[in-house]
């Protein structure tokens, strides 16, 4: 490695030690910081934010990079001048003191949030959601000559990806989708009385992380805990943790959940160590990391493959509840399609009309043509035209998701839909690769799955832009013709179409 790659690469970890510490209080904060800390962790996090910004946007920096551009000869080391420039000139776009007030909002803003979301209490958190959109705006006027002002915004989490690529896809996809979902939700409803009875809560976590040990997570660089709002976050490239929430009178939240989290903690784990210090030590893109936590989450543990393995276990654990209860009736009652108000808890039919609905709203909302304040009846009239319900108040409507409260709007929900559509795409490549998955899965072997998985998606981290990596992994562009077949072939079955 030149002297000047050797540099660059210092100045690199120097940033990333900083976001991780910024990480760490982040877990901390979503976990288990006490209800009065919030204005105080704000400011830590917000300090923390203008030091890495500052060291990456410095003249510095600038100059290490131009050095290393011109001695970079190993594809790895052009792979993090590549990534490392386009991150540096995007960064080089905000101003330190709008990343530090940016930062502090939504550390606030997430502390009132959840407060007020148990008592549907919007007006709490409005003006600070609007003063989200204001941020949310100025970050998009930093760009200019985007064609929307979503665009980018979208860039930042998925790249490759704007306003109008997302716009055709989810078109489409609706589409094929709705008469879809039309057909099952005439059909009687699955009995799912099983799933809700008391299951206490030690006994649902532990049963759930032995199966996301089974699937491959070394909980000797991790940890689960407890949240409002699950998540996985890597606090550096041997400390990849996860988070979920329990409902001690319905099973599957916890359960799945907590695989949903593992599917992006397997994909942190299974970065290339060597890229530990510098850019490439990340996921390709929102989407293609919301692509394994729905692969291993649905194709894998709504699979009833999966469940032949793992439902004895799971009488086993819940005698009580379960033994009484035969793997088909159980199957069909964790595949149960239902209209609903919540997001996290749709099942895999219409979990995209969910998220259909909050970027069109964040569209909207970004373009002006809807005021924050009229927000909350917008949100009740697309829920109403598009699943035929309407939440209660304002704790299932447009206080249900944290994204809003605890980050930027835009440019994050797009990518739970096309991760979606990439998840039926990696698992169709996996199993023509390897055509003995589906039989170990019944069986309780993740491993061929997980080392395909590794080699061909999680190895590379970011060396590979998004479209690429799907391109060289499946031998296909962006597709929704895997995943849509993938759903008629699932629910007709199970409801007999």
């Amino acid at each position: 490695m030149s002297e000047a790659m050797t540099n660059l690469k210092v100045r690199l970890r120097e940033v990333q030690d900083l976001r991780q510490a910024e990480a760490i209080l982040y877990w901390d904060m979503a976990t288990y910081l006490p209800s009065e800390a919030g204005a105080e962790r704000g400011r830590q996090m917000s300090l923390l934010s203008r030091l890495a910004h500052e060291q990456f946007t410095a003249d510095t920096t600038g100059e290490l990079l131009a050095a290393a551009e011109a001695a970079a000869e190993s594809p790895e080391d052009q792979a993090v001048v590549r990534i490392t420039r386009r991150d540096f000139d995007r960064a080089s776009c905000l101003p330190a003191a709008f990343v530090e007030r940016a930062t502090a909002h939504y550390s606030t803003l997430h502390g009132r949030w959840a407060k007020a979301r148990p008592t549907a209490d919007f007006a709490a958190v409005a003006d600070g959601l609007a003063r989200s959109l204001d941020l949310a705006r100025e970050e998009s006027s930093y760009f200019p000559g985007a064609a929307h002002v979503m665009d980018p915004l979208i860039a930042g989490s998925d790249y490759g990806f704007t306003a109008a690529t997302v716009r055709r896809v989810f078109a489409e996809l609706r589409a094929e989708l709705t008469p879809l979902v039309e057909a099952v939700c005439s059909q009687a409803p699955a009995d799912a009385s099983c799933l809700h009875q008391h299951y206490p809560r030690a006994a649902q976590l532990a049963f759930g992380e032995t199966v996301a040990g089974a699937f491959g997570y070394d909980f000797g660089r991790g940890r689960q805990d407890l949240t409002h709002h699950p998540f996985m976050i890597r606090l550096g490239a041997h400390d990849v943790r996860i988070t979920t929430r329990v409902d001690e009178n319905f099973l599957a939240e916890a359960l799945f959940s907590t695989w949903h989290e593992t599917g992006h903690a397997l994909y942190e784990q299974g970065i290339d160590p060597t890229l530990d210090g510098t850019p490439l030590l990340d996921g390709a893109s929102s989407a293609v990391h919301e692509s394994q936590s729905r692969l291993w989450e649905n194709l894998v543990s709504r699979s009833r493959g999966f469940w032949e393995w793992a439902y004895p276990l799971l009488q086993a654990d819940f005698p009580k509840q379960l033994g009484g209860v035969s793997l088909d009736t159980f199957y069909r009652a964790i595949n149960a399609v239902e209209r609903g108000l919540i997001r996290v808890e749709a099942d895999e039919l219409t979990y995209n009309l969910h998220v259909m609905i909050r970027f069109d709203l964040e569209c909207a909302l970004l373009e002006g043509s809807l005021a924050v304040r009229d927000l909350p009846e917008a949100w009740h009239a697309r829920y109403q035209s598009d699943l035929g319900l309407r939440a209660p108040d304002d704790r299932d409507g447009v206080m249900q998701d944290v994204h809003w409260y605890g980050g930027r709007i835009g440019g994050c929900f797009q990518g739970y839909t096309l991760g979606n559509i990439m998840s039926a795409q990696f698992y169709q490549a996996a199993c023509a690769a390897v055509p003995g998955i589906p039989a170990g899965i019944s069986r309780g072997e993740f491993a061929p799955l997980h080392t395909w998985l590794r080699e061909h998606l999680y190895h590379a981290g970011r060396r590979r832009d998004p479209l690429d990596l799907l391109r060289d992994a499946t031998g296909s562009d962006l597709d929704h013709a895997p995943y849509v077949r993938y759903l008629r072939d699932k629910f007709t079955a199970l409801y007999g179409l």
